[in-house]
């Protein structure tokens, strides 16, 4: 009976076992996942002699079980018995590092990657350097590509002779025929720099760098911009001209604009990398150049960068920099034919304003603003409105109010309908940043008039507008300033004015809360029950419905259940039935 116990706990296993070799790919993909299941029902010592042959014997499948295979395995130290063999778990990696499909390969690099750190040192020197070097060699370019991933990992660990090899082997990777290799060794040339001596960074990776940056593929060229941040910050500031900088030059000025893009893209870093002396003499005429590329998304890329370059400066001569080599690149920017590279701009210009302070500010820099807000590209004006509170703190509330909001107010009273709307969009941040004195003052009106628009779009997007400002400014503020004048339009000639009462209360009611909704707002709907126009009953009817549960039980019954129920008799269908609807969701029948 034990034994027929001790088959039964084995029992699914075996399932699972079969399942791998089953025809069904999702069945076989099911059994991977369970993998680590298999390894401890099988224990290390069957896991290694019986379960790993098996899997590197099969790694021939689909690429999704592949790639969760390739997953399993890097979780897998213990299920072998630990440290001291891991390295059974590098025949079946070795594999999966030369298939064809690069998602599975770079998933079998991360997980020797991570199986790597719990080799001791000798373990990697006489099992994991050898498989590195093998895929280094072999004959197929995916091997080649997977050793570039390894050999950052293994060369602190190892002696001096295997540091060597592993130099070398790097070396020839990175003149490879193939420019897949190529690419795979320039993206990792910055991890492996910074593994390596300092004399070896001098004497092999910089001839590596410059090789790579002038390599006949763009692909392979915009790699080795990436890697010329992790070079320039190893290296002593006096070596950097000679070393770094005319192969960085030459990649701000690449025929290849995506050489140029990589450029731009990792400016801020690089200048932090070369620091004040270089980015002075060299960055700042480099960035201006970007600044003016012909590609669009090379000025859309170092656009994006123009804050954190500037904060970068040097002290000492920030201003003057900014101001004669910067602003005029950023002032023609403002008009750029794109509307990528303008709203790139428009992200981060605010920022601009607390490094040059307040009167550079108000000269330069506002009517650039002004510009943008009457950009016609929607994103251009809302990147300026979302950062106006920056722009407030240098130059205060009032500057700001005479200068940029009457270009606000003219935006919100423009003909197009789309334009009204945009604003009505903003308007919940630029209270949010104005507060509320200011918005009373200047903004209330505006938000009033849009409820009265002839767009319906626009008096929704009024109401929903009135919901978002009592949310951030209290319902005590709604009930001095906003109610009174919702309720005044239920007395309206234009019925579909009345109407936006209704829509108003309906959006108010829940942030407003019962006591103002019971004393303010209920009478002036049921009042409304009366109306001649059938549109404005029927309203009353949802209204009513809407706001029932923020009023007490007592106001329902007394108040809006026998308005309710004339309602119901109504003439009209549509009233009956809408009235008919709030006693049912009420529960008031």
């Amino acid at each position: 009976m034990a034994g027929a116990d001790g088959d039964d706990s084995l029992y699914p296993i075996a399932v699972l076992i079969d399942e791998l070799r089953n025809e069904d790919v999702q069945l076989r993909l099911n059994s991977i996942k369970k993998l680590s299941t298999i390894a401890l029902a099988l224990g290390v010592e069957r896991t290694r002699t019986e379960l790993l042959p098996f899997l590197t014997d099969t790694i021939y499948d689909e690429d999704e079980v592949l790639l969760a295979l390739a997953e399993q395995l890097g979780n897998f130290t213990m299920l072998v018995g630990g440290p001291e063999y891991v390295h059974c778990l590098l025949p079946p990696l070795e594999s999966l590092a030369t298939v064809e499909e690069t998602v599975v390969r770079d998933k079998a690099v991360e997980s020797l990657r991570k199986i790597s750190q719990e080799h001791s040192p000798g373990d990697l020197e006489v099992h994991f350097e050898p498989l590195v070097k093998r895929l280094a060699s072999g004959d197929w370019f995916t091997s080649r590509t997977s050793a570039c991933g390894l050999f950052s990992v293994c060369y602190p660990r190892v002696s001096s002779t295997v540091k060597a090899e592993i130099r070398q082997h790097f070396r020839t990777l990175c003149s490879d025929d193939t420019p897949m290799v190529r690419r795979a060794a320039a993206s990792k040339l910055g991890e492996f720099a910074k593994v390596l001596e300092l004399d070896y960074v001098k004497s092999d990776i910089i001839s590596l760098f410059t090789a790579l940056a002038s390599d006949e593929q763009d692909s392979v060229r915009l790699l080795a911009v990436e890697a010329c941040v992790s070079i320039a910050t190893l290296l002593p500031q006096e070596d950097l001209e000679t070393l770094v900088m005319p192969t960085l030059r030459q990649a701000a000025e690449d025929k290849s604009w995506r050489v140029r893009y990589m450029v731009a893209d990792k400016f801020s870093e690089l200048q932090k990398a070369v620091g004040p002396e270089i980015t002075k003499n060299d960055l700042v005429p480099a960035f201006q150049n970007l600044l003016k590329d012909c590609e669009a998304e090379v000025r859309a890329a170092a656009a994006n960068k123009v804050k954190e370059f500037c904060e970068n400066l040097p002290e000492d001569n920030r201003e003057q920099i900014i101001m004669t080599h910067i602003l005029p690149c950023v002032k023609e920017l403002v008009s750029d034919t794109n509307q990528h590279v303008k709203s790139a701009l428009a992200s981060v210009i605010m920022g601009l304003s607390t490094i040059l302070g307040k009167d550079n500010t108000i000269e330069h820099l506002l009517p650039l603003f002004l510009a943008q807000l009457k950009d016609e590209c929607p994103e251009v004006r809302l990147n300026i409105i979302s950062n106006l509170d920056c722009v407030n703190e240098v130059i205060g509330i009032r500057q700001l109010s005479q200068s940029l909001l009457p270009a606000i107010v003219e935006l919100a009273e423009d003909a197009k309908w789309r334009v009204r709307l945009a604003i009505i969009e903003y308007m919940p941040l630029l209270a949010g940043q104005l507060g509320v004195e200011f918005f009373d003052e200047k903004l209330n009106t505006l938000c009033m008039a849009w409820l009265i628009d002839h767009v319906y779009a626009i008096r929704e997007a009024a109401t929903c507008n009135l919901m978002k400002l009592v949310e951030k400014f209290g319902a005590e503020w709604a009930k001095n300033t906003i109610v009174p004048k919702v309720l005044g339009m239920a007395n309206d000639p234009n019925y579909l004015h009345r109407m936006t009462t209704l829509f108003c209360i309906n959006a108010l009611s829940e942030a407003c809360g019962q006591d103002i909704t019971t004393k303010q707002m209920l009478p002036v709907v049921l009042k409304m029950s009366n109306d001649q126009v059938a549109n404005v009953r029927f309203n009353v009817a949802k209204s009513l419905q809407k706001i029932g549960p923020v009023l007490d039980s007592n106001a329902l019954q007394t108040e809006v259940k026998p308005v309710l129920e004339k309602l119901a008799t109504d003439t009209d269908m549509d009233v009956k039935y809408f009235a008919q609807e709030a006693i049912s969701v009420l529960v008031l029948a």
